[in-house]
């Protein structure tokens, strides 16, 4: 990346935009000046500057809570950065995994239809769910546990998916076919490959 490209403002900052790169869950708006974007990128993980404390810092410094930095892109007129990161960790100080968690209506968004809108919605949780690692959830479990017991469960759903279709049961099909796509999803969030990486081999396929 040329950083000589990008257009500071008059304090010599360019807001800066982190998304979770496989998510695509916007996860908090932050500043960069030329120094915290030349150590972005020397690093591989995200630093800012603080307006309020007018410095430097290092996210997950003092958390833990690190963002490895997949891509940087820039704007067309160059004066605002996407930052595509994988999240180690709650991006936001309360303990979220957004910092955009609150909503100014307390009505839900209305969404297009898309038949398939569940699965872009459950990616989202899941990934949720690795970032804050709340208690009692079964998400959370599977996580904690590692690839072993997540691939596992995935071999086991695969085979509970075959025995329902030998049986001829519809119903038995649908729930075993919903827990195997939900493993999966697990399984592909656990390996940093996201629902987009594996649809555009789809794609390709079919070109």
């Amino acid at each position: 990346m040329n950083v000589k490209a990008v257009r500071f403002n008059e304090q010599g900052l360019v807001p800066a935009i982190v998304q979770d790169a496989h998510s695509k869950e916007v996860l908090t708006l932050a500043y960069m000046n030329e120094q915290s974007l030349q150590k972005t990128l020397q690093t591989k993980e995200t630093w800012f500057y603080s307006r309020s404390r007018q410095t430097l810092w290092h996210k997950g410094e003092t958390s833990g809570n690190v963002q490895k930095v997949v891509d940087i892109r820039y704007d067309c007129d160059a004066d605002a950065l996407l930052i595509l990161v994988e999240p180690k960790g709650p991006a936001c100080h309360t303990g979220e995994y957004s910092c955009f968690h609150h909503r100014l209506s307390d009505e839900k968004p209305i969404a297009k239809p898309d038949r398939f809108a569940i699965l872009n919605v459950l990616e989202s949780v899941i990934a949720e769910r690795e970032a804050k690692r709340p208690e009692g959830s079964y998400t959370t479990y599977l996580f904690d546990k590692g690839i072993d017991k997540i691939a596992k469960k995935v071999g086991e759903e695969a085979a509970e998916v075959i025995i329902a279709a030998k049986n001829r049961s519809k119903e038995e099909l649908r729930w075993e076919a919903a827990d195997l796509l939900y493993h999966l999803l697990v399984l592909l969030r656990e390996q940093r490959v996201s629902l987009d990486d594996v649809l555009s081999v789809l794609a390709e396929r079919h070109r």
